[in-house]
């Protein structure tokens, strides 16, 4: 942890990251791919896979939660060049914020236009029903409120401008994709569009904080992915996000239920595989003169 704290997600680190990679991969994707928790056979879908783990790339933080494989790989899927993060990491983890999101700046250094994240998340929305996708429209970031965000501090110019634009942070066309696949595969009686919220955790949240939550407007609730949208926006990355509802929130004091990792583990493993589907058959859509951010070109 001693070396997490030195790195800061410089440019001049982030540049050394991207060039090992670029030098020991024949890969040059477009397309990077994260895994949330239980999620990590997205990326044993790539052919020709080359994989990294973590603890072998410089600068790299290292996944420390059960479900988080720990590794980058590299491969095509349907054709495209892709990168995927089998597991991602976490404030809760103890990582520096910046350090959290230095895959981002590195994705982008090697080329990766358009970013698709997962993740598992408790359902606030008291429609949801376990299992259910919940495409990602907009979010709401808790430890933003108070001061903790990826791009506090220098601003570099090389990634970004100092004030990014956040009504847009998720893709409507790729939203739009999303749903026009999940209605073709026949997933759209489980799809839904709504906003996540996301809080530094470990520990879950309270039967009053999911209340609170719910009546800010939040859908689902979690601790990852709004700091990686927020740093690739910036540096002009397309993102689309969506979230596996692995548990219905305790909103009523008067409930036995408990939130439990090993639960959402288990939802992960048993929507995996639609889920693989619903990412292939979209990133198989996107076309090169597509694969571009209008909005930063």
């Amino acid at each position: 942890m001693e070396e997490a704290e030195q790195n800061d997600g410089s440019y001049e680190e982030c540049r050394t990251t991207a060039d090992w990679l670029l030098k020991h991969t024949q890969v040059r994707p477009t397309v990077g791919i994260v895994c949330g928790s239980g999620l990590s056979a997205l990326g044993d879908m790539l052919k020709d896979p080359q994989v990294f783990k973590y603890c072998d790339i410089p600068n790299f933080p290292h996944s420390t939660v059960r479900g988080h494989a720990g590794q980058l790989v590299f491969g095509t899927l349907k054709g495209k060049p892709c990168v995927c993060m089998q597991g991602r990491f976490h404030l809760y983890e103890g990582y520096p914020i910046q350090k959290i999101t230095l895959p981002m700046r590195v994705f982008k250094l090697m080329g990766v236009k358009t970013m698709i994240m997962t993740n598992a998340a408790g359902g606030l929305n008291q429609d949801y029903k376990v299992g259910d996708f919940m495409i990602i429209k907009d979010h709401l970031n808790m430890p933003g409120f108070a001061g903790v965000n990826p791009l506090c501090g220098p601003n570099d110019d090389r990634f970004g401008v100092r004030f990014p634009c956040m009504s847009d942070a998720y893709d409507r066309e790729l939203q739009q994709l999303a749903h026009d696949v999940a209605a073709e595969l026949g997933f759209s009686n489980f799809l839904r569009d709504g906003v996540y919220c996301v809080i530094g955790g470990p520990s879950f949240e309270t039967i009053a904080e999911c209340r609170m939550l719910h009546r800010l407007g939040g859908d689902a609730v979690g601790m990852s992915t709004v700091h990686e949208v927020i740093v690739a926006r910036h540096a002009g990355m397309r993102c689309f996000a969506m979230s596996l509802i692995s548990n219905r929130a305790v909103m009523d004091y008067d409930s036995r239920e408990k939130a439990n990792h090993e639960e959402v583990l288990e939802t992960g493993r048993q929507r995996a595989k639609q889920m693989e589907v619903l990412v292939a058959t979209m990133v198989a859509r996107l076309d090169a003169d597509e694969n571009e951010d209008k909005n930063n070109s």
